[in-house]
């Protein structure tokens, strides 16, 4: 009786080793789907985070860094202080420099012609005199410059002036309005600077200006892009009632020769 109860009710059934593998290759495909969608989110997310960040307004349209607009060389690393030494004894340099011929009213050919008196004078009694003192003499090194980077520069110059005469042409011909504007602006308020400085302080500050603006704008462009963009904007809606009050109502015949 037993064996026939045993036998009636339904035995369980267990799970062979071959199930077994095939459930855990379909969990490894669930659990590799999982992760796969959930790194395509993440891929997804970054490229938003991306094309946000390719939205930032940038002053005069930049896309690149800092370093990388100013050449991203040794200069770069000047203007920028990537080394301090270097950049605080340029600085120094020029402050010496200026304060000489501006604040002590020192000429250029008189500072030269003493700094060579002095050179020259100290080589030649010590390169006469290390016997009696018991020294070695001077090695005065041979100084040859080498013609590749003066034919650099003056490519270089060049293209520069080249490009400043392109610009003078097509401002002279009268086909750009608003450039023409600019550059008379520009004129104008070099003009009255040029009343208050002369051209070696001009100078001194320009230099100056070019290896502190771009390291304290590198360190805050966050904070400086935004003001930057107001100002753009606020300058553009002015432009537009300019445009609107005075450039609209030159004839058709000035405007024509303008295209």
């Amino acid at each position: 009786m037993a064996d026939e109860k045993n036998a009636g009710s339904p035995v369980e059934h267990e799970p062979s080793l071959l199930e077994k593998i095939g459930e855990k290759i379909h969990g490894g495909d669930r659990h590799s789907s999982s992760s796969s969608s959930s790194d395509s989110d993440d891929e997804k997310s970054e490229k938003k985070a991306e094309s946000v960040k390719t939205k930032v307004f940038r002053i005069f349209g930049r896309e690149k860094p800092v370093h990388h607009v100013l050449g991203g060389g040794k200069s770069a690393d000047v203007f920028l202080w990537r080394n301090k030494k270097v950049s605080g004894g340029v600085i120094g340099g020029a402050t010496v420099v200026w304060v000489l011929f501006e604040l002590l009213q020192y000429h250029l050919l008189t500072l030269v012609a003493h700094i060579l008196i002095a050179t020259l004078a100290i080589l030649f009694l010590w390169s006469n005199a290390h016997t009696f003192i018991h020294k070695t003499p001077p090695r005065i090194p041979e100084v040859r410059l080498p013609e590749e980077p003066f034919l650099q520069v003056a490519s270089e110059l060049r293209v520069v002036i080249n490009c400043a005469f392109a610009l003078l042409h097509s401002i002279a011909s009268g086909k750009d309005l608003k450039k023409f504007l600019a550059v008379i602006a520009g004129l104008w308020v070099l003009s009255v600077v040029g009343k208050w400085c002369n051209f070696l302080t001009l100078f001194y500050i320009s230099f100056v200006l070019l290896h502190t603006v771009p390291f304290i704008y590198e360190k805050y462009e966050d904070k400086i892009d935004p003001l930057a963009e107001k100002v753009t904007i606020e300058f553009k809606k002015q432009y537009a009632v300019f445009d609107a009050k005075v450039l609209s109502k030159i004839p058709r015949g000035l405007k024509n020769k303008r295209a």
